[in-house]
């Protein structure tokens, strides 16, 4: 039985209930991903996640069946991709459509509205990891004021600058390639007088829209983002180099169909001229 203060007290208080998400995570469906969606989610869930967004380079698939897995391991499902615009990279969260590639990042944020998404820029200004520059950095939903993977925290403390001084909501993501580095940076949404069994992706994408987010996480040990840039930069050239490998094996194989094609063609042509030459064809 409650005491008569305590009973006042309990009128009183508000419910609250904080919600941490990574929304820049990359599986092995990137290029430089090295883990399955299985193993991430399962990841997110132990570590006391409550939503983590599969952001593969260029590619949807994987998110998607991560979006659709998440409620086996009690996480809120949300499906994303790191697309590529013409001036540098873009996450778009919570889209179930592939958005256009390299086309300019206005239209691409219009695109990812159009489509109930939130467009958020991921490590701005860093050039070396295709960030978007600043004179591009028109509009957007929400800047990444916090991305574990940098090598020092001035790009960082630059993004948080920018985004207070134009009104951007931030977020914080781990931008995770390893395992064991989800959840590295995190952001969390707090929520009134909410059930966590009641939180879906629309309340926390429009959270991220009103700016309800606050920046959590620590950097990756720079031992290991050296390592992951080297060998991403080593797979990215290796991607590169078997897809025009194979371009140029199709072009050739093209080529050698056409070219006896053509010489087919020939010869048949050849073949009815000198018969109508020949006393047969008379």
């Amino acid at each position: 039985m409650l005491l008569p203060f305590e009973s006042e007290l309990s009128a009183n208080v508000t419910d609250e209930l904080t919600v941490r998400i990574d929304p820049h995570v990359h599986s092995d469906a990137s290029y430089d991903g090295h883990d399955s969606v299985e193993l991430i989610l399962e990841q997110a869930a132990e570590i006391g996640l409550d939503a983590v967004v599969i952001t593969d380079h260029d590619v949807l698939h994987e998110s998607l069946r991560a979006a659709e897995l998440a409620p086996l391991y009690g996480l809120v499902g949300i499906p994303g991709v790191e697309v590529s615009t013409a001036h540098g990279h873009l996450l778009a969260v919570g889209v179930e459509e592939m958005p256009p590639r390299r086309q300019p990042m206005g239209q691409t944020v219009e695109w990812i509205r159009d489509h109930g998404g939130v467009a958020i820029v991921p490590h701005p200004f860093q050039r070396s990891r295709h960030g978007v520059r600043k004179r591009y950095l028109t509009d957007c939903d929400a800047i990444e004021t916090y991305n574990s993977w940098l090598f020092t925290g001035y790009k960082n403390r630059r993004a948080r600058k920018f985004a207070a001084g134009n009104g951007y909501p931030g977020v914080a993501a781990s931008d995770a390639h390893h395992l064991e580095y989800v959840g590295r940076a995190y952001t969390e949404i707090t929520f009134e007088d909410t059930h966590r069994a009641n939180v879906d992706t629309d309340m926390i994408l429009d959270a991220i829209r009103n700016g309800d987010t606050q920046v959590q996480g620590r950097r990756t040990p720079l031992a290991a983002s050296t390592k992951h840039y080297g060998i991403g930069a080593t797979r990215k050239s290796g991607y590169y180099a078997k897809v025009g490998a194979l371009k140029s094996a199709s072009y050739a194989k093209l080529g050698a169909l056409q070219g006896g094609r053509f010489a087919k063609t020939g010869a048949l042509r050849s073949a009815r001229a000198l018969y109508r030459l020949s006393p047969l064809s008379r």
